[in-house]
């Protein structure tokens, strides 16, 4: 505890501690405070007693002067920080998914699992609403307990890039799954087996979004089933990909045909496959 500092001796204290790699906040609410509040990582100003000048140099005003709104602020950046990394992860996993199922199904001579406006509508629905409703969550409740992030570590860091390449598997495995069993198995026709592939990957990037909870956490009980807009944008794209199918004109837009229960069932199966694949993975350490 440093008291009766001065202005000179709180930038100083702010430097020595930066050369530490530390990340440095400084209140202040002088015009002397100034230097110091522009030298931390974080100025804070006083907004009631606070100086114009320190408020303009701040990066922070607390409007009360209360202390305990920086703890808040603290917290809510990591929750945000937090979704910016799901946001990512999620996102760039479904798009790898896309791109090694086109990629396989080349290379093995498959039947066409997706056609390129079906790869638009999943771009423009079944990926992007499920991944701005990640950002309504309000954080795990544990958030403020964890270590702070290193002050040059990547927003992506090593482990992040490695559970986007283990969920893109995922949801490959059951997508090229069901392309073999509905061919092979089935024996379905080729625009069948493209449609069948074509659901069973909306349902398993809807499905994905609830891999990205850190494993700290439960399974069934984690900011993102606790989440109002998660599930409000699932029956969202659910909604949006029926009333697709149910409009000719659409449907033959997107190669949608008819499709019955006990085909449709397998997507589902293949498409919670990946969620269980995801999960296994992710309790071995390999993931987020």
């Amino acid at each position: 505890v440093f008291a009766r500092v001065t202005p000179k001796q709180k930038l100083d204290l702010v430097v020595f501690f930066q050369e530490q790699n530390n990340v440095i906040g400084m209140f202040g609410d002088g015009v002397n405070d100034v230097p110091a509040l522009i030298q931390s990582d974080i100025g804070i100003a006083m907004g009631k007693r606070g100086t114009e000048a320190a408020r303009e140099a701040a990066d922070i005003i607390l409007k009360d002067d209360r202390f305990a709104a920086v703890e808040l602020a603290i917290r809510q950046g990591r929750v945000i920080y937090g979704h910016i990394r799901q946001f990512l992860v999620y996102l760039l996993s479904c798009n790898l998914a896309e791109i090694i199922i086109v990629g396989v199904a080349a290379l093995v001579n498959l039947p066409s699992p997706l056609l390129p406006i079906q790869i638009l509508f999943l771009n423009l629905v079944t990926d992007i609403f499920p991944a701005l409703a990640l950002g309504f969550g309000k954080g795990e409740q544990d958030v403020m307990d964890r270590p702070p992030r290193k002050v040059k570590a990547p927003i992506m860091t090593t482990l992040h890039w490695q559970s986007t390449f283990f969920y893109g598997i995922s949801i490959t495995c059951s997508v090229l799954g069901v392309t073999l069993f509905s061919h092979y198995s089935l024996h379905l026709s080729a625009q069948q087996i493209n449609n069948l592939a074509f659901y069973t990957l909306i349902i398993a990037q809807l499905l994905n979004v609830f891999n990205m909870p850190q494993r700290q956490v439960s399974i069934f009980k984690n900011e993102v089933t606790k989440n109002s807009w998660v599930w409000g944008a699932i029956i969202l794209c659910i909604g949006i990909t029926l009333v697709i199918y149910m409009i000719p004109s659409t449907a033959k837009t997107l190669s949608l045909v008819t499709i019955s229960w006990s085909e449709f069932r397998w997507g589902l199966v293949f498409g919670g496959f990946s969620l269980i694949l995801s999960q296994f993975l992710k309790r071995m350490g390999l993931t987020i």
